[in-house]
């Protein structure tokens, strides 16, 4: 597929297209236009009789496709039980490709059913395990003076030991264990396996059961031994590398659509860098790849990296804005290859561009706008409550417990004087609310009423980001991924874009982005390193807190 072929497939994809508009035989469409009513009305009878003879064909169709579906089904199950307990290898690859391709085959009900059979009979042999277990409990250990005799009653009492162990380590590997080793080495066959993972994945979603998730785990860490950073390779993805690598760039960028070549191009350009994983198992598809702005200053605003022309020149570019990191296999979800191939794209950058002294992300910040909204929802309710003076002590003890105030005083009153043209409230939060909530939004014509919500939702936004936990971890799940990477929350950056806000203020969540920077200090360690000065950034992330 040449550069060409990449445009036209561009273009396909972004023409909107309107299925009630399209007709599947403009021809016969056309055609249809010359029949006469007579010819109708004359056809009406046959029209009739064909229509009878169709219903009957697709009936046995039906039939025999089930019978198919359950012979290919069949088939494939055959198919996987030679690949596991075959030992002549001579034609193991033909199997494992008759597996392969036929999977690929069956429908997800099938796959479902297939995966549920590996995952319940080519488990663990219990019934030997705990035979192995009694054995290895009923064995004599030798105190340690004998054990450090050289005797021979001591030397098979041990040898006993090292046999019953290894029998144990043997027993306690499931025999899918054989289908994943044989896959990995087998062409292709990685890449199958993360298709493999990502059904199970699917399947877990719907139905959690404990032998799908016990297979789930062991092929994680397969994936995780095969996919060591050792083994993958890092590719700087540039305009000149095959359309094919491109076309999935594309199709795989997950955090800023690319909306056109033009765009495409522009971030593989000058002061852009973008960086994949490749693995010699799956040539030519980058396993996860991040975007990188070269910058004077940590930018603001996404707008600042994808839409300003033309970029610096890159001798004068301070900064390096990670701005996009996307996986192109949901079957290595839960794999952490993101940690590994920013460290790795670090060190490359500070090797080849010694004046980069600065490294950050700007974040999207998923799931604020619904925590907020929920928050300001209960808080008003229990305020509400609180005033009315319930007559049940019950009521007023929970709401003396649980309530807070979620908006500074001052942030309060400014609210209040600010919003009366457009909402009124009990209170700055029902007011907040009712103004993120309004389906008109002709407050954001406002430049009073939004300077006056900016510093209120970068608060909040800052708590939602750092002191709002589920187990120990950042609700913002990308925020997490950075903060356990080693990067410190710098600023929260919040941009309003009257095109966005007019169509549901939720998309907000998109213009909400977060600075995330890469340094080291004693409360902040990571193994990525020093690379931002402390007296440039030193207090920023407590004061600005």
């Amino acid at each position: 597929m040449n550069k060409k072929g990449l445009a036209i497939l561009m273009r396909t994809r972004m023409k909107p297209t309107n299925p009630s508009e399209r007709s599947l035989f403009p021809a016969a469409n056309e055609a249809n236009k010359l029949v006469s009513s007579s010819e109708i009305n004359q056809s009406n009878g046959s029209i009739a009789r064909l229509a009878r003879e169709e219903k009957n064909k697709s009936y046995s169709q039906k039939l025999n496709s089930s019978g198919n579906t359950y012979r290919e089904f069949e088939f494939v199950r055959e198919t996987m039980h030679s690949a596991i307990s075959m030992n002549k290898t001579e034609v193991l690859d033909d199997v494992l490709n008759n597996f392969s391709e036929g999977y690929s085959s069956l429908s997800h009900e099938n796959r479902r059913k297939l995966l549920l059979v590996l995952a319940k009979e080519y488990d663990l042999n219990r019934t030997q395990i705990r035979e192995l277990i009694k054995q290895y409990l009923g064995l004599e250990l030798p105190s340690g003076e004998k054990a450090q005799s050289s005797g021979t009653e001591e030397e098979g009492s041990l040898s006993a030991f090292y046999r019953t162990e290894r029998n144990l380590r043997h027993a306690l590997k499931p025999t899918y264990e054989v289908l994943f080793e044989r896959l990995n080495t087998h062409p292709g066959g990685l890449k199958f396996l993360s298709i493999l993972r990502a059904d199970i994945l699917c399947i877990l979603t719907e139905d959690n059961i404990a032998s799908l998730r016990a297979l789930d785990s062991y092929l994680k860490e397969k994936l995780i031994t095969w996919l060591s950073p050792a083994a993958l390779e890092l590719h700087h993805i540039t305009w000149d590398d095959s359309a094919s690598l491109l076309e999935k760039i594309v199709a795989y960028e997950a955090v800023h659509p690319i909306s056109s070549l033009t765009d495409l191009k522009r971030r593989l350009g000058v002061g852009r860098r973008c960086f994949g994983y490749l693995h010699p198992a799956i040539p030519g598809e980058p396993l996860i790849f991040i975007e990188v702005a070269l910058l004077k200053n940590v930018a603001q605003t996404i707008q600042e990296v994808l839409w300003n022309d033309p970029p610096i020149p890159e001798c004068e570019s301070t900064c390096a804005l990670f701005y996009s990191i996307s996986s192109t296999q949901p079957g290595l979800a839960g794999i952490n290859l993101g940690k590994f191939l920013i460290k790795r794209v670090i060190k490359l950058v500070k090797r080849d561009m010694p004046h980069i002294s600065t490294f950050a992300t700007l974040s999207p910040i998923l799931g604020f706008m619904q925590w907020l909204l929920s928050k300001l929802a209960s808080q008003s309710k229990l305020a509400e409550t609180e005033t009315r003076g319930m007559a049940h002590s019950s009521a007023e003890s929970f709401g003396s417990t649980f309530r807070e105030n979620i908006l500074e005083p001052e942030e309060e009153r400014a609210l209040l004087d600010s919003s009366v043209e457009f909402t009124a409230g009990a209170s700055g939060m029902e007011v907040m609310w009712n103004l993120l909530t309004d389906a008109d939004f002709e407050w954001i014509n406002s430049a009073r009423l939004l300077s006056v919500l900016k510093p209120p939702l970068m608060r909040l936004c800052a708590r939602y980001l750092l002191q709002e936990k589920k187990r120990g971890k950042a609700l913002d799940s990308v925020a997490n991924f950075h903060l356990q990477n080693g990067a410190v929350c710098y600023a929260t950056l919040i941009c309003v874009y009257l095109s966005l806000f007019s169509m549901k203020f939720s998309s907000c969540e998109a213009n909400m982005h977060s600075s995330k920077i890469f340094y080291q200090r004693k409360r902040f360690r990571s193994s990525i390193g020093t690379f931002l000065p402390e007296e440039d950034f030193g207090s920023a992330p407590v004061s600005w807190f």
